[in-house]
């Protein structure tokens, strides 16, 4: 959200209710029709969807048995303690202003999940935990047909780019994987749902006891904040370091896999463990002193580079749009390019940016030999365009405000990465 005030509303003295932020009239768009103004305490306002009767009639959503602000990660822990405990049967629905999680209880179990993370979708568990290629994923998700009621998995199980066994693990993988994920949620809001209203679309009944649940979850959040002072990313490439001693055998599948090449998340895919299993075996081998870890550099040369500051300068760009400031930030970069010294002016000589906002490719690889001049071309690329890339984001941050230009950081963050790589 690019304004904390996005999402305001106001009250005025005659009762009527009036959105001030964008955020706020899309929310309050979706929820058109006649609602029941329960009563709350004063700062805060209770309505329930009833229709026109005023009665909560079936269909009308089910009932709100508890309902509260996330204002620090680990709140959602304490929400499914007391589930557990009350022995409740519902939907646990956990939001923030760019994900939903739907966590389905049952007399202190979790029976489903579902999420709207992109990396908490079933296909994408199944492919980073090694049971599905890339393009068996591809091709699964192409064919994945709500309208018709076909889920990933019947569709995976259709083409035989899934046994059983793999969809089977991946569905309880999912929901390790969403319920960690709000466990972690620092903002937003969380609603326990009376019931649930379809059983039909519950994919599996198969319970996993949530207090497993939360031990795994608060685990992970501990051990990843030490793991990330070795291992700041999934994207990092360990390589191994000559060692006199012995790799411990419950260490040996991931030693095993490291070529110096795959990153944490292609070992975690190769050996089937996950990332954060991988990741907490490579901590022990780095213990150890059988391996280190390196920043990704992106394979392909100048123009994967180029590929991978492109991709940063599209997303910068469709901000500004968003914003009505494309003008704003082509001049800003223009006058960085010709003011940043005659490196850039020679780098980007007839190369852009075009009408998406990327740099034309070939050009800059044609350019980068006159700049180089014997020095690494590769490190002298990542260099200045890493300071370009950084200045467009600096550029449109002004316009999006200080908490939506660090998200537009985080969003950017595994290719800057990947351009600091080579610094």
């Amino acid at each position: 959200m690019a304004d904390v005030r996005d999402d305001l509303v106001r009250i005025d003295g005659q009762g009527v209710m009036h959105p001030i932020g964008r955020v706020a009239s899309q929310r309050m768009r979706r929820h058109s029709g006649d609602y029941r103004c329960l009563p709350s305490p004063d700062h805060l306002v209770l309505l329930r969807y009833t229709g026109p009767d005023g009665q909560v009639d079936p269909g009308d959503g089910a009932i709100v048995r508890l309902a509260g602000e996330i204002v620090a990660p680990g709140i959602v822990c304490d929400v499914l303690s007391l589930l557990a405990q009350a022995g409740w049967r519902g939907v646990l629905s956990v939001h923030t202003d760019e994900v939903l999680r739907d966590i389905f209880v049952d007399g202190g179990n979790v029976i489903d999940v579902r999420s709207t993370h992109p990396e908490e979708r079933l296909g994408r568990v199944l492919y980073r935990y090694g049971r599905l290629g890339e393009k068996e994923l591809a091709q699964a998700e192409a064919e994945d047909t709500p309208g018709e009621g076909r889920r990933f998995g019947e569709s995976a199980l259709l083409r035989n780019a899934l046994t059983e066994e793999a969809l089977y693990q991946g569905l309880r993988d999912q929901v390790t994987e969403v319920v960690v994920g709000a466990l972690r949620v620092g903002s937003g809001t969380f609603f326990f749902l009376d019931g649930i209203d379809d059983e039909e679309q519950l994919r599996t009944r198969e319970p996993v006891p949530i207090h497993k649940l939360i031990m795994e979850g608060v685990t992970r959040i501990d051990e990843m904040s030490y793991f990330e002072q070795k291992i700041p990313t999934s994207l990092h490439v360990p390589v191994r370091v000559e060692n006199a001693s012995e790799v411990p055998p419950e260490l040996a599948l991931v030693w095993e896999q490291i070529d110096g090449r795959s990153s944490v998340a292609e070992l975690g895919r190769k050996t089937g463990l996950g990332e954060f299993e991988t990741t907490r075996q490579l901590f022990a081998l780095i213990q150890s002193k059988h391996v280190k870890i390196t920043a990704a550099r992106p394979s392909g040369g100048p123009r994967a580079l180029v590929l991978v500051a492109n991709d940063v300068l599209a997303l910068t760009f469709r901000r500004a749009d968003e914003l009505g400031r494309r003008a704003e930030l082509t001049v800003s970069l223009s006058s960085f390019a010709s003011g940043g010294g005659p490196l850039f002016s020679v780098l980007l000589q007839g190369a852009g940016p075009d009408e998406s906002g990327q740099l034309i490719v070939d050009k800059v690889v044609a350019n980068l030999p006159l700049v180089a001049q014997g020095a690494d071309p590769e490190a002298t690329l990542a260099r200045l365009l890493l300071d370009y890339v950084g200045f467009a984001i600096f550029s449109v941050g002004a316009y999006l405000g200080r908490h939506g230009e660090s998200e537009l950081r985080t969003e950017c963050e595994h290719a800057l990465l990947s351009l600091r790589a080579y610094g």
